[in-house]
Formats: C-alpha cells, structure tokens, sequence
C-alpha cells in the first residue's frame, strides 16, 4: 500500500471517527433531556399538589388543573421534536432534509448555479 493510500485511509477513519463522536453526543444530549423531563414533571406534579393542599380556593384549583396539564404537554413536544431530530436517520427525517433546502447537496448545488449564473455575463 502506498504512502497515499495509508494517509487517506487515516483521513476516512478520522471522518468515520468524528461522525460517529457528533452522534454520540447528540443521543446522549436527549436520553439527558428525556431523564430531566421525567423527573423534573415528577417534582413538579409532586410541589402542586402539595401546594393545593394549602390553598383551596377555586382559583387555584382551576389553575393547577390545567398546569399539570399543560407543563408535560408543551415539554413534551419539545422532547418530541428533540427525539425526531436526533433520531432522523432511522426515522427517515434525514431523507428528507437531504432533500430540502437544509441539505449540503442543496447548497452546493446552488453555490455551482450561481457561479454559472455569473459566469455567463
């Protein structure tokens, strides 16, 4: 093998190598995520219905109702969204960014439609 090949094959493992890092990070960022939206809504259910003991006003227990409700909910779409963004090549989200506006491809493919486009002047 020569010296060219050994380097370019050093470069494909670093690349593999720093893929499989950026990866592993962005799954650890949401199993993070998931654990403190499960225990933080515990806390949080556990701290309002403490507190409705000490209030019994119809107020409150309107707003209580509605906030045991509401935090988990709204949290959990962004734990949604979240989990579908790390997740997106075995969802096939990432099939569809490589398609969209979002993609490298797209963007190359612009950058070149642009240079042609000033080219031809």
């Amino acid at each position: 093998m020569s010296q060219t090949e050994e380097i370019m094959n050093d470069l494909d493992k670093v690349k593999v190598y720093k893929r499989a890092k950026k990866r592993m990070i962005e799954e650890r960022s949401f199993y993070t995520h998931a654990a403190i939206y499960v225990v933080m809504n515990v806390v949080i259910l556990f701290f309002k219905i403490e507190l409705s003991d000490y209030l019994d006003s119809e107020r409150y227990s309107n707003i209580l109702v509605w906030n045991i409700i509401s935090t988990p909910i709204l949290w959990g779409l962004g734990l949604l969204g979240h989990g579908l963004w790390t997740f997106r090549d075995k969802n096939g989200l990432g099939k569809l960014f490589n398609r969209s506006v979002f993609s490298k491809k797209w963007e190359e493919q612009k950058i070149k439609e642009l240079i042609n486009e000033n080219n031809d002047f």
